[in-house]
């Protein structure tokens, strides 16, 4: 399934199921995986981050965060994204992606998307992602309020590569 529909069937459920959960808290969403997301038998790479797009859809709109981002005129970016494989996910397989926020600073939250099936951790996505009100970033505890989670050492191998990614290239 590509992204748009299933974006839209994304924020119907999140809408229909309603609530209010605690964005601090793990949060689980239901995918099936249909043959467009699959190359011969199981899923294509790129259609892992297009699910993690759909959970952060279905997290925003459950936590009621969205509503926040909306009243502010504030949007969330992908600022890095990054995914570990762990086992293939089969064609007709029911995915559920439970999203963490494993860290907040002054500029960005890092999500954990992580994709289980029947119990089994088969993948892992994590996003870096920056709220920003026009060219102005905003810090995450104004959208979520303060983190009292140690950072995980992890999170700084990745940054540091990030950076070294970024900066030019020495000739």
């Amino acid at each position: 399934m590509s992204g748009l529909p299933r974006n839209l069937l994304t924020l119907l459920g999140a809408v229909m199921r309603g609530g209010t959960a605690d964005p601090w808290q793990p949060l689980c969403c239901y995918f099936w995986i249909t043959p467009f997301d699959c190359g011969t038998r199981v899923l294509k790479s790129d259609r892992y981050l297009q699910l993690a797009e759909s959970a952060q859809l279905d997290f925003m709109i459950r936590t009621r965060l969205i509503g926040d981002l909306l009243r502010q005129r504030s949007r969330f970016v992908n600022a890095s994204q990054f995914v570990v494989f762990r086992k293939p996910i089969g064609m007709f397989s029911r995915v559920c992606m439970q999203t963490t926020i494993v860290y907040a600073d002054e500029k960005c939250a890092y999500f954990s998307h992580t994709l289980l099936v029947k119990g089994q951790r088969c993948a892992e996505v994590l996003v870096k992602m920056k709220f920003k009100r026009g060219a102005i970033t905003v810090s995450p505890a104004d959208i979520f309020g303060a983190c009292s989670r140690p950072r995980p050492p992890y999170l700084d191998g990745w940054d540091r590569a990030i950076e070294q990614l970024s900066s030019p290239a020495e000739p």
